[in-house]
């Protein structure tokens, strides 16, 4: 459900702008034609990955998810992880897609000013067929120049933090083998999960 997968734009663009033109895009991508992507998830998935890659910073993203195991981590290990971490996120939000029925997605804009002029939060909300509305908010980073989304909450649910906790919890249960733990790393969250929220 829904990072939305999104495709960056102009550096110049602000965070608002790039999360609703590159929603916007994705949607005109989809319009018509879910029943053949349900049926064809390879080339869904292909699109997702496009749109993700411009904007996501997979590997802020996968440093975050290692959290303090980061550190003793090798550089190959680091890469690798980011790598198989990227995976999971286009696993996600391609099932989300395709079993999640929604009926509208509007980008409402930036919300609370940051601390950091480096930082920015858009909020979303994904209307499913049925009325009921689920908050979704993106937080960005500048990097480069250029915004980049690091992490998302839907329904209340902090997804960076979810993966962060079941990598930790992998780590335990692996008694810290950090090629065990990438080398099987499959975790889940589920539509039906984000639908009943969170309190993040």
């Amino acid at each position: 459900m829904l990072w939305a997968p999104l495709q960056a734009q102009a550096q110049s663009q602000t965070p608002e702008a790039l999360i609703r033109e590159n929603v916007e895009s994705l949607m005109a991508d989809l319009e018509g034609r879910e029943d053949y992507y349900a049926n064809n998830l390879s080339e869904l998935e292909a699109l997702v990955d496009s749109n993700l890659d411009q904007v996501a910073d997979f590997r802020y993203i996968g440093a975050s998810v290692m959290g303090s195991y980061f550190r003793n981590a090798t550089p190959e290990q680091r890469s690798r992880f980011a790598d198989v971490f990227r995976q999971t996120l286009i696993d996600t939000y391609t099932r989300g897609l395709v079993t999640f029925d929604y009926d509208e997605i509007r980008v409402l804009g930036t919300q609370q000013a940051q601390r950091h002029d480096d930082q920015a939060s858009v909020a979303m909300e994904v209307v499913a067929n049925n009325g009921q509305v689920y908050p979704v908010s993106y937080s960005l980073r500048l990097s480069n120049g250029e915004w980049r989304v690091v992490n998302v909450i839907v329904n209340g649910i902090n997804l960076g933090l979810t993966f962060r906790n079941q990598f930790d919890q992998a780590m335990r249960d692996n008694n810290r083998d950090y090629d065990a733990v990438i080398n099987g790393w499959s975790p889940e969250v589920g539509v039906e999960e984000l639908e009943q929220g969170g309190d993040a």
